[in-house]
């Protein structure tokens, strides 16, 4: 068992116990549990730069948008180009600097890193499929879409600093100072139309 944060890590639920993050996270439970897994995992870098993207995306689609099918298409075929040149272009790293073929063991990793920048891409595919369904107008899905993608950065960094130790109100100001990273490329689509 590896020790995390004052925890211990259950390799066979791949999980780390509640107790790893008694006093950083106020709240219990499962999702709790599955949450500080998943910020443990080398994964949380790739869904960021995957979400920075389908960020730049929704926004460049935004002032002249095609159609809610077409968004979803959009997104999931960027999700998926990204996420397998990811993966080629890892495995033909390793190839060339290790001068040997990519392991199993590296391929999955490669294969894990590939779906979290796909899934960081795909995340606004949900707030389209609600447009084209007519549950939400277009421009409604292009507003969440744009806020939900800010929001999802700001959360990384604000959950960087308090795994990192931090307090709350500097945690926040980090969430903060990331997040403007993504209104950012907001802000500058405004100011170029």
């Amino acid at each position: 068992m590896k020790s995390v944060r004052g925890g211990v890590r259950d390799p066979s639920l791949g999980a780390v116990e509640r107790s790893s993050y008694s006093g950083v996270w106020s709240a219990g439970g499962s999702v709790l549990r599955l949450l500080g897994s998943h910020l443990s995992s080398p994964q949380v870098s790739r869904v960021i730069y995957g979400a920075i993207i389908g960020l730049a995306l929704v926004v460049a689609m935004e002032d002249h948008p095609p159609s809610s099918g077409a968004v979803v298409g959009t997104l999931l075929g960027t999700a998926l180009a990204v996420g397998l040149a990811e993966f080629y272009s890892d495995v033909v790293g390793i190839e060339t600097r290790k001068r040997r073929h990519a392991t199993e063991g590296e391929i999955r990793h490669r294969a894990d890193d590939m779906a979290a920048v796909a899934f960081g891409i795909a995340f606004p595919v949900v707030f389209f499929i609600l447009a084209a369904a007519d549950a939400i107008g277009e421009e409604t899905a292009f507003t969440i879409a744009k806020w939900s993608g800010v929001g999802l950065i700001g959360f990384y960094g604000f959950a960087a600093a308090r795994l990192a130790g931090e307090g709350v109100v500097v945690s926040a100001l980090r969430a903060i100072a990331v997040a403007l990273i993504g209104a950012f490329l907001v802000g500058l689509k405004a100011l170029l139309h």
